[in-house]
């Protein structure tokens, strides 16, 4: 053997929890300006990983992840006609994609 084979990456199968770990995306104007910079931005469960993210993002739509960036926002309480309520926590990912890499948010999955 001369040449050195490369080591790929396996391609995780498309299951369940992948696609759980990407609730949905985020279609708001300060999400949608992140497409200049090849970023696209979904909710995902307050528990989830980068790198569970990554792989779920790389095995459904079919692309290279280059960085992923998590914020968490937490919930507060509103009151509303005099009744109070909390809002949930929320977590969501920005995830930035390879150099020509595009994902189509607006046809479903």
């Amino acid at each position: 053997m001369t040449a050195a084979k490369k080591k790929e990456k396996p391609v995780a199968k498309v299951t369940e929890a992948l696609y759980q770990a990407i609730r949905s995306p985020v279609i708001t104007e300060k999400a949608t300006m992140g497409s200049q910079y090849n970023q696209i931005t979904f909710r995902v469960p307050l528990d989830a990983r980068k790198e569970e993210i990554r792989a779920a993002v790389e095995a459904v739509f079919k692309v290279k992840v280059v960085k992923i960036n998590t914020s968490i926002q937490l919930g507060k309480t509103k009151i509303f006609k005099g009744r109070k309520a909390f809002r949930s926590d929320r977590k969501k990912a920005i995830v930035t994609l390879a150099e020509g890499q595009t994902i189509d948010v607006s046809t479903g999955v």
